[in-house]
């Protein structure tokens, strides 16, 4: 395996094991196709390295049934890597018990109740990769507070990495970020009004 070599070196005080091994937090955004697939991505290379993997999806409806959802979850299951528990916000997040006569629940409620338990989840050192997908929406959109974001991954205890997917991720989050990747787009088929497909796009 390539080992890449720092441009520069810190003077941190910190072992080169130390600061190999320091818990990330990379944000993934830009109008390109691509965010959330590379976040899944990375949540199979943890999965491999048998560490627990917690995914909160933000925004897309609970209806969608993604690949990567049921492939990490069959992966979770296996037996021979890290376990997968999967959040959707549109199903009312797993954790929340509501009554049978319906949700009445707003996006940005639900959206504020998902932040909540990755706040939780964080605090209790639940998982060792958290997958955020479409977090950085609810902070682009006032739902939730980037102040408070980027303080509780700056403070965040333990070995836990965090990867936030979404257009317009904030100012504040990409500064507080350790790898942002900005996914840009030379030419994609909607372009040329073609649809969305199957095994391409879930």
């Amino acid at each position: 395996m390539p080992q890449g070599q720092p441009s520069v070196v810190p003077e941190d005080g910190l072992t080169t094991r130390q600061r190999r091994n320091r818990p990330l937090v990379v944000v993934h955004t830009g109008v390109g196709k691509g965010k959330s697939t590379a976040a899944f991505g990375l949540a199979l290379r943890a999965w491999n390295q048998g560490w627990p993997i917690g995914v909160f999806q933000f925004v897309k409806s609970a209806k969608w049934r993604v690949g990567e959802e049921r492939a990490l979850r069959v992966l979770g299951e296996s037996g021979e890597g890290g376990s997968v528990a999967w959040h959707k916000m549109g199903e009312g997040w797993s954790w929340i018990q509501r009554g049978t006569q319906g949700d009445n629940t707003t996006n940005e409620e639900k959206a504020r109740e998902g932040w909540e338990q990755v706040k939780r989840d964080l605090a209790a050192e639940t998982y060792r990769l958290y997958v955020l997908d479409e977090f950085a929406y609810p902070m682009h959109w006032g739902w939730v507070d980037t102040d408070e974001v980027v303080e509780v991954l700056r403070n965040r205890t333990g070995a836990q990495h965090v990867v936030i997917t979404g257009r317009n991720a904030p100012e504040k989050l990409v500064a507080c970020a350790d790898l942002v990747t900005d996914m840009s787009k030379v030419k994609h088929p909607m372009d040329v009004g073609q649809k969305g497909q199957k095994g391409i796009e879930w």
